[in-house]
């Protein structure tokens, strides 16, 4: 049964949540009793080496992935408690995505793009709140354009307001920025802050960019599929002494 979240309740909560890969030999942990809590209208960076265990946390928080043992609870839904038809819809609902690849459709436009997953979902596009993403993310007057015909930031803008056009209880960020020069790099993850401080949104992106995780309100580091520690009010510097720090550089 789907449950709608109060403002109290986490957006997502791990708990216990173990995952391994393969069997018997070669079987390879990857999460080891992970809990985690994220809040409503918060910027949560997860960072660790590789081999952490962060692009398994972040499939298992979105439902990409259905842990071993233990609970992932999103917006008040057990996702254990549902079919795989369930999960697909509040995957498509409640959830939004910004890969590095950034996952456009080449022969949409900006605009069918942006609401391609509106369209699945069979549900008819706000568009007063389209627009405001749109103007959000700095594209309103590109919405006709393909996306061959974007740079890179643009592409990513793209991916972001697809995020953020279902209105999700939650956005996941996979490395956002992977693919972006330096300059274009900091204007996406200050949009991603933006919409976090100005639209409440919540977002949790997984890098190894302390630049990138100085943007968040706070960054949570992984160590061998656990919890390690976490800073409040990160700067890159104090991200990267914090790394340092852990041996995990």
């Amino acid at each position: 049964m789907i449950v709608t979240s109060t403002e109290e309740d986490p957006v997502v909560r791990l708990d216990g949540v173990h995952k391994t890969y393969g069997k018997g030999a070669g079987a390879v942990p990857a999460l080891r009793g992970l809990t985690l809590d994220f809040a409503p209208g918060t910027f949560t960076a997860v960072m660790g080496p590789s081999g952490a265990g962060k692009s398994t946390f972040l499939h298992c928080a979105a439902g990409l992935d259905r842990p071993d043992a233990g609970s992932v609870v999103l917006g008040g839904t057990d996702l254990a408690s549902l079919s795989e038809v369930e999960l697909t819809l509040l995957r498509r609902e409640r959830v939004g995505f910004v890969f590095q690849a950034y996952n456009l459709m080449t022969a949409l436009s900006v605009a069918d793009n942006i609401t391609l997953p509106l369209m699945l979902a069979d549900r008819r596009p706000d568009r007063s709140w389209l627009h405001e993403v749109a103007e959000r993310v700095g594209l309103a007057d590109r919405m006709r354009h393909k996306p061959a015909e974007l740079s890179g930031g643009q592409q990513q803008r793209v991916a972001i307001a697809r995020a953020l056009a279902a209105r999700p209880e939650v956005v996941f960020a996979d490395e956002p920025t992977g693919a972006l020069d330096t300059r274009t790099a900091r204007q996406v993850l200050q949009l991603l802050r933006d919409v976090v401080d100005d639209l409440g949104q919540t977002v949790v992106m997984v890098t190894h960019d302390p630049v990138a995780a100085s943007y968040a309100h706070r960054v949570v580091f992984l160590a061998d599929g656990r919890y390690a520690q976490e800073l409040a009010r990160p700067t890159a510097d104090s991200v990267a002494e914090r790394m340092t720090s852990l041996g995990q550089w």
